[in-house]
């Protein structure tokens, strides 16, 4: 009986050490050279080398003078440990009770009578960092007047800040909030 078990656990054993060990760390030391940054989860510093977010994961953001995110249904907004969507159907009462209260703020704020749509909608993971430049756009009146500088100088900062489609063709503009507020935060330091 043991003949029989031998090369099952010898296969078992191998196997592990292959393809749960050594290709991970080959895979990982790859990733390390080719993409440090990428392998790393994009992380983002401040001038003091103090980590502050990731360019891959939605933080949120309250304070008038920077850009704001789109709706997160992620635990209590944000939250990577409870990444995933509110799962409520397009006909549920809730959802349509928050897009309409979320789309009054905006309009209360803006003055706008179109918003976009992602200025009212959550991602499907909860956690996208991104906006539209629309929605990028309709905040900048806010922001300037909050940081004391012209609207022109703050669309300037979400232009540069505005990632095109993926070869020209994939996917649509957008604008990662984090490092837009970031850019906003180098070019026009706030007063404290």
């Amino acid at each position: 009986m043991l003949s029989h078990f031998r090369p099952a656990i010898v296969m078992i054993a191998l196997f592990t050490l292959l393809l749960g060990v050594a290709y991970p760390f080959a895979f990982t030391g790859v990733a390390q050279v080719a993409f440090p940054a990428q392998a790393d989860g994009s992380l983002i510093r401040n001038a003091d080398g103090q980590i502050v977010g990731s360019a891959l994961i939605g933080q949120p953001f309250a304070e008038a003078r920077y850009l704001h995110p789109r709706p997160s249904a992620a635990g209590d907004g944000y939250d990577a440990s409870a990444s995933s969507g509110s799962n409520l159907g397009p006909l549920n009462p809730d959802l349509a009770t928050r897009i309409r209260t979320d789309a009054d703020a905006i309009r209360a704020d803006t003055g706008a009578a179109v918003i976009p749509a992602d200025a009212v909608t959550t991602s499907a993971s909860g956690l996208d960092p991104h906006i539209s430049p629309a929605y990028a756009r309709l905040q900048a009146a806010r922001v300037a007047q909050a940081r004391g500088i012209d609207v022109a100088a703050v669309r300037r900062v979400i232009d540069q800040n505005t990632e095109g489609a993926l070869l020209g063709f994939i996917g649509q503009p957008r604008v990662n909030v984090l490092l837009t507020n970031r850019a906003l935060d180098v070019r026009f330091p706030a007063a404290t």
